[in-house]
């Protein structure tokens, strides 16, 4: 008698069948060792898998799951660099092997895992190319992501990493402004491949951050005396991002590309865990649903989703325009919201990035019995 096949949960699976993959905001060795990872992709519909600094911080440093690797590099001899590139390209593999089923049952439409280069590089065009070409041949999976954060010098880094062939998560993304520039990189890269009869077999995701967008617009709405519009900038905001992404990937614009089997450069909902209590947990779950989308999820969203999520219908395409101007006419400056942060974006993942170094380094000397 054949196993019973896993349950797969139907909020989850109606989600998918809307266009919204689910991708998980969360990596670490024991939740794929453990095979929960797995158990996600059966019964919560799970498409792919992001990571960044704050995540690696959390699983390598405030945990005990990564000691005997750890102390078995530091005594072969590894730098602490060294040591912390050699733990994340292992996960990532795992990862990706993982995941590779999805890959090729979606014929490479999903099934990613994302790695971020360092977030001190995101002002350097040239570093940040040089160590998305490391990464890429480091782990050595068509199932990659190298997330390249959308700063002016992230643009041409990505317009070269899609020509060379690399599926690229553009993150930190917060104004649409911003996004326009990425999309048009990305278009960029895939028009000089297709001018040289390259392949256009390449992918992209460009990660827009919501939670955040609402954190800070509420306390400038506070400040203004209109509390009855807090909430509605994050919305509001991605929503005008989806729609710019219609335009531009449905239009003239990727006309001929779109002609010759190129795929468009997905809308991916990122920091969409609530921040404010009051807010309901799937908030930005819900509320950002459509084809042609991502919403990676923290463990607690993604669990808090398959509880109580409802699919109304394509939320992330309902029109943005009142609310925008709601919020103008308070007086909330939201291309000053989406400046400020974007450079505290930078700075909250060099921090983290920062402590993690700073554990293994600690680590390694343990292991090796020098004193700290």
């Amino acid at each position: 008698m054949s196993p019973t096949a896993p349950k797969v949960n139907e909020r989850l699976a109606a989600i998918t069948a809307a266009g919204t993959s689910v991708w998980l905001d969360q990596i670490g060795r024991v939740l794929i060792e453990s095979g929960e990872l797995r158990g996600l992709m059966e019964t919560n519909s799970l498409r792919g898998v992001t990571s960044n600094p704050a995540i690696f911080e959390k699983a390598i440093i405030d945990s005990s799951d990564y000691d005997e690797p750890l102390k078995a590099l530091a005594q072969a001899g590894h730098s602490t660099p060294e040591i912390y590139e050699a733990i994340v390209v292992k996960d990532v593999q795992l990862g990706t092997d993982v995941l590779r089923p999805v890959w090729d049952s979606s014929g490479g439409a999903d099934g990613f895992v994302s790695l971020e280069v360092a977030p001190d590089l995101a002002r350097n065009t040239q570093a940040t190319m040089d160590q998305a070409r490391e990464y890429w041949g480091l782990v050595d999976r068509p199932n990659l992501m190298i997330k390249i954060p959308g700063t002016d010098e992230g643009a041409p880094a990505i317009e070269q990493m899609i020509y060379e062939g690399r599926n690229i998560n553009v993150t930190l993304l917060f104004a649409v402004s911003a996004y326009e520039k990425i999309a048009e990189a990305f278009i960029r890269g895939l028009e000089r491949r297709h001018a040289e009869g390259l392949s256009l077999d390449v992918h992209s995701v460009a990660s827009f951050f919501v939670s955040r967008v609402d954190s800070e617009a509420d306390t400038r709405l506070a400040a203004l005396g209109r509390d009855d519009l807090a909430g509605k900038a994050g919305l509001a905001n991605a929503r005008a991002a989806y729609r710019r992404f219609k335009e531009i990937f449905y239009g003239e614009r990727f006309a001929e590309l779109r002609a010759a089997g190129a795929a468009v450069q997905r809308p991916l909902w990122a920091s969409t865990g609530v921040k404010n209590p009051a807010y309901s947990d799937v908030m930005y779950v819900d509320g950002l649903i459509a084809p042609d989308t991502v919403n990676t999820m923290p463990m607690a969203t993604l669990e808090a989703t398959a509880d109580h999520s409802e699919v109304t219908g394509a939320t992330a395409d309902i029109d943005p325009s009142s609310d925008l101007a709601e919020l103008a006419t308070a007086g909330l400056d939201l291309d000053d919201v989406t400046s400020l942060l974007l450079k505290e974006g930078i700075d909250k993942f060099i921090d983290p990035m920062n402590l993690l170094l700073a554990g293994i380094e600690g680590r390694r000397k343990e292991a090796l019995g020098e004193p700290s």
